[in-house]
């Protein structure tokens, strides 16, 4: 099982050619993190969340950003000694051998494919919900969402990710202006609502603060997992940091930090401003997020309640009388959340090349386009299962499902970690996890209790999605793999740092 491993002073050989310049600080670092991070998750899982745990969603906030903390510092150590492309795949290739770096390279299909869908799903709301309101038209939910939210097919969800697809495959060029212009449209949009909406807080929206108790607090936690995936952004710059012994847990730990308060703010706006109890059936019981029954009971109530929005934060501003600034907000999610699911497409398609060239995936999947250099097999099959994805499912199972294959991931690493502490302790670490013995097997245990919290039908999809993907290694991977061949392959253009995907020019 342990037995295939890709040899790690080769690929620290070819990472070597190519050392980067190191110049980012502390403050550079931390900025990173906070344009990485701040995103989908808050803009759209916040009615989920509060279906979940109510008020006590923020502490489901401070639990998800405590695992994320521990995850990096493990996952930055990884980082610091692997700096090519591949990820948490690469890592455990070079640590665990090749059976578990396959599983975490599959589970990392569910964390990018699916959470793009789930992005998709989350622009859809945001974007059905403006046009609606500012023209003041109203589009059949039949078309606008999928058979477990009360419709049938989500178009415009469909629409965006077939667009983002399209745009991988023609190239993206990177620009690193146009992102910085969406991480201040999503940080300003996020400010202004706070502005907005703690001043109007009337505390009494915050009891009872735990109406379905803690275990509702741990499973909005679960969910809420999705909302700081991205801090990974940081660990991959470690090549590029100036004294990463110091600069990266500051980048690390503060990003994460801002991030929380950032977060806290917004949910005590939504709760303190119009509430945010879950929506219970006749025995008092919370309806499952994302379920026909309540979309059923949400009908019912003409969706006056903030668990029932697609669009939790602009509906808030429309409630509490800034009907324009909300459509201000949607407008800023419609404009921003592309980048990001063209952020995960892009992951996705980087891994799956990744996969095909060490011969664990088909060579075909990591074929170039002659025009355009990009890997476009791949990017086409991805874009066509995110496409589908968006299409039928709600976007809380769509995070959940996400979360499961990157938690799993994120335990691997954490694992990777103290392995290769014991078995090569004497290797160069440009930064070193602090106080390892506690911090791995925190994220270890951290990233099993989100998993234990998901719901039932996600756990078990990830189940399946594991047996067949143990299924494809030895029925086709294990006798192809260019490692149990005794080829090994480390290739210089991949010497660098998982490449950020930008947004193209508009």
């Amino acid at each position: 099982m342990f037995g295939r491993v890709k040899p790690l002073d080769a690929i620290l050989a070819t990472a070597e050619k190519k050392s980067l310049h190191r110049s980012l600080g502390a403050f550079q670092l931390t900025m990173l993190g906070i344009g990485a991070v701040i995103g989908t998750g808050i803009f759209v899982l916040t009615a989920e969340a509060a279906q979940k745990a109510g008020p006590g969603m923020m502490l489901s906030f401070v639990i998800a950003g405590f695992v994320c903390a521990v995850a990096a510092l493990c996952y930055a150590e990884m980082a610091a000694m692997v700096t090519v492309s591949g990820s948490a795949y690469t890592y455990s290739y070079a640590v665990m051998g090749e059976l578990i770096a396959w599983m975490v390279g599959w589970a990392l299909i569910l964390e990018y494919a699916v959470a793009a869908g789930a992005v998709s799903v989350g622009w859809s709301g945001y974007v059905v919900g403006l046009v609606e309101n500012a023209f003041h038209i109203d589009i059949p939910d039949m078309l606008v969402r999928g058979p477990y939210d009360g419709g049938v097919i989500n178009l415009p969800a469909m629409l965006i990710a077939s667009l983002v697809t399209g745009l991988l495959v023609i190239g993206t060029k990177e620009s690193a202006t146009v992102n910085a212009v969406l991480v201040a449209i999503k940080v300003s949009a996020l400010t202004l609502f706070v502005i907005l909406s703690v001043p109007v807080m009337n505390m009494k929206n915050f009891e009872p603060f735990m109406p379905l108790g803690f275990s509702g607090v741990g499973a909005a936690a679960a969910s809420i997992f999705f909302a700081y995936v991205g801090f990974d952004a940081v660990s991959t710059a470690a090549e590029e940091t100036k004294n990463p012994q110091r600069n990266m847990p500051i980048g690390l730990i503060g990003s994460l930090a801002i991030c929380t308060v950032f977060y806290l703010l917004v949910a005590a706006g939504v709760i303190g401003s119009v509430g945010a109890q879950p929506v219970m059936d006749a025995h008092g019981i919370g309806l499952e997020p994302g379920s026909r029954e309540l979309a059923a009971q949400c009908a019912s109530i003409g969706d006056q309640a903030v668990v029932c929005s697609k669009e939790a934060l602009a509906w808030t501003l429309r409630e509490i009388g800034w009907p324009q600034i909300g459509n201000l907000i949607g407008l800023a999610a419609g404009l921003a959340l592309p980048s990001v699911i063209l952020m995960m497409m892009f992951g996705q398609t980087r891994i799956f090349f990744v996969m095909s060239r060490d011969g664990l995936l088909p060579a075909a999947f990591s074929k170039i386009h002659p025009k355009f250099n990009t890997p476009h097999v791949i990017t086409i099959l991805t874009g066509v299962f995110v496409a589908l994805f968006s299409a039928f499912f709600p976007v809380g199972l769509l995070a959940n499902i996400s979360n499961s294959g990157t938690l799993f991931a994120f335990a691997a690493v954490s694992v990777a970690v103290l392995i290769l502490r014991r078995t090569e302790p004497s290797r160069h670490r440009p930064f070193r996890t602090p106080a390892i013995m506690v911090t791995a097997p925190l994220s270890f245990l951290g990233c099993l209790y989100l998993f234990y919290k998901l719901d039932v039908k996600s756990q078990m999809l990830f189940v399946v999605w594991a047996a067949v993907g143990l299924l494809v290694y030895f029925a086709y991977s294990r006798s192809r793999s260019h490692v149990g061949r005794g080829t090994v392959e480390v290739h210089e253009e991949d010497a660098d740092a998982p490449p950020q995907p930008v947004p193209p020019l508009p």
